[in-house]
């Protein structure tokens, strides 16, 4: 009985600790992503005075790669990525410049133009505000990790207003198939506490209200199934697009600068020939397309090259932002495809299975769709989000995160290693699939016919 209650005040202990040590990092997140977000609502706001403010885009990449090249070189690129680099390969352990640096340079970028997102920024942000805490109080690594990877949940908690998904996608996001449900506590208390703090602080989430939904029907389930295909298809080749993006410029043997100014002038010729939605956050577009609007069929496709661009030649950004314009678009044209009516809501569940596919966090987007657009879209998500989950196989727009689990077991893989590590050529299929079972049953029927023949 003694040893019973000790179990019990010991968990109890821990709880009341991470409990403490959560909501500090979340009061610190909130306040963090709340400067970030009113400073881009404040030079956004700059910008937009003049017309024609995107053809400043060359000098403000360049800015920004020089801002963060001189003083905090760890804020190069999607600060997602560099998070899970800094939680695998470091503990957790992020120099605390990163986090005026990274708001900066991010600010810069979106403001000016550039084709990137708002969610990365925040997750290095709130991992480095969580690092700085924990080195503050001299905790061990073990300790100083789950605090960092709350700073990520509370991070994406708070950009976004979806506590509960944010808070599920900082433990998703780590690991391919697995779930650190040791800091699932945590997690939920600084993602809650970051959104609340950032609510108080002036921070407004406009949700939009998808109403109308199909019932599930065998149809609908059918439909679902192919959204979800033809979202992990398009998330396949956003990645493709990313990486052709970052090999093109690392083959330029040209100053930082130069890059920078070649990159921003690629957009200018977008904006001035193309159009000003794939540039910046392009939540016009996206609203457009969730309230029912027809968005142009190359959508897609414009929004992954310009963030592409943006993201390889210096500009500072997260890429969960372009994911959602990205899976906007690609649901809208699903529904125009089938000539379906309900075009926003073939939309909103695009946006979350493209999430679901490009980072391998299907969990997360489910439940992201039911904070943005409400509990009736839970089935429709969860069946998109897992079949596009599923179609990416292997490959993440994050290369860092770890192959924790195989996605079927008629292919085997080698886990726990870094996804950039992953070699296709290696990939071993086992005639345990329809396809391998069919196969095998073909050869044999022609191994017995031709014994028949024989004898």
């Amino acid at each position: 009985m003694r040893k019973n209650l000790m179990v019990q005040l010991t968990l109890l202990a821990s709880v009341l600790k991470w409990a403490s040590y959560a909501s500090a990092v979340g009061v610190l997140v909130g306040c963090g992503t709340a400067a970030f977000l009113r400073s881009l609502d404040w030079a956004s706001g700059q910008y937009a005075r003049f017309p024609d403010y995107y053809l400043l885009l060359p000098v403000t990449l360049v800015a920004s790669t020089l801002l963060v090249r001189w003083l905090a070189p760890e804020a190069t690129g999607h600060g997602t990525e560099k998070v899970i680099e800094a939680v695998h390969q470091r503990m957790g352990r992020i120099p605390l410049m990163v986090v005026p640096v990274k708001l900066a340079a991010t600010v810069i970028t979106l403001a000016g133009g550039g084709s990137a997102g708002k969610e990365g920024p925040c997750a290095q942000i709130g991992a480095g505000l969580a690092s700085g805490f924990a080195s503050l109080l001299r905790l061990n690594d073990i300790d100083r990790r789950k605090i960092v990877i709350c700073g990520i949940s509370a991070g994406f908690a708070t950009v976004f207003g979806t506590p509960i998904a944010g808070a599920l996608f900082g433990v998703e996001v780590l690991v391919l198939g697995q779930v650190f449900y040791d800091v699932l506590f945590p997690s939920f208390v600084a993602g809650i506490v970051g959104f609340h703090v950032a609510t108080l602080l002036g921070v407004n989430y406009p949700h939009l209200a998808v109403t109308i939904f199909p019932k599930v029907t065998g149809w609908n389930f059918a439909e679902m199934i192919m959204l979800g295909v033809w979202c992990g298809l398009i998330a396949l080749m956003f990645i493709e697009v990313m990486q052709w993006g970052h090999r093109m410029f690392a083959r330029l043997s040209w100053h930082p600068v130069a890059k920078a100014l070649f990159g921003g002038g690629l957009l200018v010729l977008v904006g001035r020939f193309v159009s000003l939605r794939y540039l910046g956050l392009g939540l016009d577009s996206m609203e457009s397309g969730l309230n029912g609007a027809v968005l142009p069929m190359g959508s897609a496709f414009m929004k992954m090259i310009t963030t592409s661009i943006t993201l390889a030649c210096g500009g500072s950004g997260g890429v969960v932002t372009p994911i959602f314009f990205i899976g906007t678009a690609a649901g809208n044209l699903f529904a125009v495809l089938l000539h379906e009516p309900l075009v926003a809501t073939y939309s909103a569940i695009g946006m979350a299975a493209l999430l679901a596919g490009a980072a391998n966090t299907p969990i997360a987007a489910s439940v992201m769709a039911m904070e943005l657009f409400g509990a009736a879209i839970a089935p429709h998500a969860a069946i998109a989000c897992m079949v596009s989950f599923l179609i990416v196989g292997y490959r993440s727009i994050y290369p860092s995160q770890i192959l924790g689990i195989e996605k079927s077991g008629s292919l085997k893989v080698e886990t726990g290693k870094p996804m950039s590590e992953f070699n296709p050529e290696k990939l071993e299929s086992v005639a345990v699939s329809l396809p391998g079972f069919i196969l095998k049953g073909v050869k044999v029927i022609r191994r017995r016919s031709f014994e028949k023949k024989r004898k």
